[in-house]
């Protein structure tokens, strides 16, 4: 079976790659070897903070990546208040179960920015049908961009504790432990959401039980119509306090259930990456794939030209992303010597 490869490459685009304009001045490419003397992170651009800091990398991520809560909290508070001061100006205009008009108003707006829908509270004139459409897109927007962010975070938080749970038995150092987190990300964020998402079923079926006065079927009917944003609207909230609680337990049922999935789908995603990893490092490499692979087209593969043809077989990078990490190279390298030297670093920075 080992002599029935192929004898064409995974990415035949690299036996011809594109050809791209050279400085007059510019020599072969060499090739580049890690600099044990090089430091690890550059000072002036980090912190130092961060610089010290034992774990840099999650830092960072944590610093420039992660959303403020701060701003999420504004744009949500900006987005209820203007929410419930347009629907309480027409509260005459909205048909259905009332109970209190500030209570109906805010009530309305979770239900439109969260696209239950239950239909319990339906806008009866052009005016209110006008600011709902408004109301739902830009309640869309807030969930989609800032709310399911902030939610993710708050999961990527909970993976130590979850890890420790899991592994109570075993007394693993830190790095271990970091290292064993990162590995397994997707499927630890889909174990918190898991969680999560069972909790918020359960309150709320206990809630509808108990004060909405709904039997247990009914009550995990109108949990699912909701989590899902189904929202059939035969049962829902109709009391004030169920309001009050469904203020809160929608955003929160609704934004799990949507991580949950999207979890889901990232573990598929990673395990399929993994598979096609795994089926490309064990392939047997043919003579077609070594000058694919040998992009200076000097006659043979360096261990950098290796990692990159088995990269991009990976769909790890592209063509593009290679491209334009080159030219940013060929920028820094001012004396075209084809290596990256302080010197050329020095005169870069200061034609900036």
């Amino acid at each position: 079976m080992a002599n029935e490869w192929p004898r064409e490459p995974l990415l035949p685009g690299l036996l011809n790659p594109p050809k791209q304009p050279k400085k007059e001045s510019m020599v072969k490419r060499k090739k580049f070897f890690r600099s044990r003397s090089a430091p690890s992170v550059d000072r002036s651009l980090v912190p130092m903070d961060v610089v010290h800091d034992k774990f840099p990398g999650p830092q960072l991520r944590s610093g420039y990546f992660c959303p403020s809560f701060k701003k999420v909290a504004l744009f949500l508070v900006i987005y209820l208040g203007a929410g419930v001061l347009c629907f309480y100006l027409v509260k005459d205009q909205l048909s259905g179960k009332k109970t209190n008009g500030v209570l109906d108003a805010i009530y309305f707006t979770i239900v439109t920015m969260t696209t239950v829908g239950y239909g319990d509270l339906v806008p009866n004139s052009t005016a209110t049908k006008l600011l709902a459409c408004a109301f739902v897109f830009t309640g869309m927007a807030l969930v989609g961009m800032l709310l399911s962010r902030a939610a993710d975070y708050l999961v990527e938080k909970q993976e130590v504790l979850l890890y420790k749970a899991l592994h109570i038995r075993e007394k693993d150092g830190e790095a271990h432990m970091m290292q064993h987190i990162e590995t397994n990300k997707a499927k630890y964020k889909f174990y918190t959401a898991a969680m999560f998402l069972v909790q918020m079923v359960l309150i709320g079926t206990v809630f509808l039980w108990k004060v909405e006065n709904l039997n247990l079927v009914d009550a995990f009917y109108c949990v699912c119509s909701t989590i899902t944003t189904l929202g059939y609207g035969d049962k829902s909230f109709s009391t004030e306090e169920g309001r009050v609680f469904a203020i809160f337990w929608i955003v929160a049922s609704t934004i799990c259930m949507a991580q949950f999935f999207l979890y889901l789908a990232e573990i598929y995603s990673e395990q399929r990456q993994r598979r096609l990893a795994k089926w490309v490092l064990t392939r047997r490499m043919t003579y077609v794939d070594l000058e694919a692979a040998d992009l200076d087209e000097d006659g043979a593969v360096g261990a950098a030209e290796f990692i990159i043809y088995k990269l991009k077989e990976m769909g790890k990078i592209s063509e593009q992303d290679i491209a334009i990490v080159m030219e940013e190279f060929e920028d820094l390298d001012v004396d075209h010597s084809g290596k990256l030297t302080t010197s050329d670093l020095d005169v870069a920075q200061c034609d900036r």
